[in-house]
């Protein structure tokens, strides 16, 4: 079932875009300088995604977009047309959440949470490119997600438990 969202003012130029965000398809009128931001927050409620810098530094607003991070504050939503768009509502499968949101509770890598979403979601995109990824691999890959609070050690413990906890059902597999 689609979610049709056209409210917009009447006048105001818009693009019809239709997307699926969390597995949900969606069909929105949005007006040309609309970020993608905006409208997964504001449009459609899902708040994980948080607006801070507004120029693509701290990557609070990090969503992943067929699978790759970005920064949502400055990406018009008109960009993801066709597209799959995931927010860290939907990272959690039929109650449960996914290894890393668990690692970050388990590892204390949530600290105040501000940034865990987009710490989160970046994380996802690069065990998927590389599940077994070094220290200094994680630190290069995250250095577009900034955390303000106490620091990256528990963040980086949390992706290593997360990574591995991950690789295991993969190698049990290769083991049968």
């Amino acid at each position: 079932m689609m979610a049709s969202l056209m409210s917009k003012p009447r006048g105001a130029q818009t693009i019809p875009v239709s997307f699926i965000v969390n597995g949900k398809a969606y069909e929105l009128e949005v007006e040309p300088h609309e970020l993608l931001l905006d409208v997964i927050r504001d449009r459609l409620g899902l708040t994980g995604a948080k607006r801070s810098c507004d120029v693509e530094v701290c990557g609070a607003c990090t969503l992943l977009l067929d699978g790759r991070p970005v920064s949502a504050c400055t990406l018009p939503a008109f960009e993801a047309r066709g597209r799959q768009v995931q927010t860290i509502e939907g990272l959690a499968e039929n109650g449960k959440l996914h290894p890393l949101q668990q690692a970050f509770i388990e590892h204390g890598g949530f600290q105040c949470g501000f940034c865990t979403p987009g710490m989160i979601l970046a994380a996802k995109a690069m065990l998927e490119e590389n599940p077994d990824p070094t220290e200094e691999q994680i630190k290069h890959f995250m250095h577009g997600n900034i955390c303000r609070c106490t620091g990256y050690k528990k963040i980086i413990e949390s992706i290593l438990a997360a990574a591995k906890k991950m690789r295991a059902p993969l190698s049990a597999k290769r083991k049968s």
